[in-house]
């Protein structure tokens, strides 16, 4: 079988997407029914991590183990990556010891090094330019409520950060279109845009405007991991880009709010929003453990029939 890895969400066609997301409804069913499904005994993951996760860890973990398989988790500090060895021998030994490897990173660049070295199978559990593994789980979570992305708008409001170049990776693939706002100095960059089609963007100064209409209402934190001496800065330059009840009443009556999580009730999104019914936080949460799941199957066995 040909080697894949899955490093940035374009990493994949609509045809694999839609193959990707049956397969996850039918794992999710039999997880519901707690009918055991476990086609990767004495399958091995390795994770990763040099960023600290909660959703990520359990989500992986617990797919691997309940589709049979076992895990291992590594953290930089506790091994020889943490005393300078080279990441292509790491990636080198890693990958003849186990079946697939995800990586939680900081530069792309990293993960990149690294699969090219592998072996195996490489997932991109979150680097600072990209989250695909979330959203192959907001998409999912859409379809669920929702059906078809096709022809909807999503609203990103707040940073312009790993979450918010994904969406608009995923936007030419499943034909949607992204309002995106952000505060002054915080706007896209243009060398990250490279690639991506503008036709499927759109961006706004006023956030109150990028909700207009919106089908789905999205952000994330205003301090992503590695900018916390920003903290004081970021939290006034987004004080009016905090999603709450007035903004959400702009988006369409039936749009959705999501949040990759962790939140913080007050500043990017008000309380009475996220914990409010048109919030499905909940089962986009849920859904990273389905969607990998399917993910973990397709890298390792292609397309199954069952």
């Amino acid at each position: 079988m040909e080697l894949r890895h899955y490093l940035q969400f374009r990493d994949f066609s609509l045809d694999e997407y839609e193959y990707l997301f049956a397969r996850t409804l039918w794992i999710k069913d039999k997880f519901k029914r707690y009918e055991p499904y476990q086609p990767l005994v004495d399958r091995t993951l390795a994770m990763v991590f040099e960023k600290h996760s909660t959703r990520t860890r359990v989500s992986f973990e617990a797919g691997m183990n309940q589709l049979g398989g076992s895990v291992i988790t590594l953290m930089t500090r506790d091994t020889q990556m943490g005393r300078g060895e080279p990441l292509e021998d790491v990636a080198r030994v890693i990958s003849r010891m186990v079946d697939v490897i995800m990586i939680r990173t900081f530069e792309q660049s990293i993960i990149e090094r690294f699969s090219s070295n592998s072996r195996v199978p490489v997932i991109n559990g979150l680097t600072n330019e990209y989250h695909p593994c979330q959203i192959m789980a907001d998409i999912f979570t859409y379809i669920e409520h929702r059906q078809s992305l096709k022809g909807k708008t999503v609203a990103w409001i707040g940073d312009s950060n790993n979450v918010c170049y994904t969406w608009l990776q995923a936007a030419s693939i499943f034909d949607f279109k992204v309002h995106v706002s952000t505060p002054p100095g915080y706007e896209l960059e243009a060398a990250a845009l490279a690639g991506i089609d503008t036709a499927h963007f759109e961006t706004f100064a006023d956030p109150h405007e990028a909700a207009r209409g919106a089908d789905l209402v999205t952000t994330d934190v205003w301090t992503s991991m590695g900018f916390e001496a920003e903290n004081d800065d970021r939290k006034r330059d987004f004080e009016d880009w905090q999603v709450d009840a007035d903004m959400m009443r702009l988006a369409k009556p039936d749009a959705l709010f999501m949040h990759c999580l962790p939140a913080h009730r007050g500043e990017e999104v008000a309380a009475e929003v996220i914990d409010g019914p048109q919030s499905v936080v909940w089962d986009e949460a849920e859904n990273r453990l389905h969607v990998q799941k399917a993910l973990i199957e397709f890298l390792l066995l292609g397309r199954t029939i069952v």
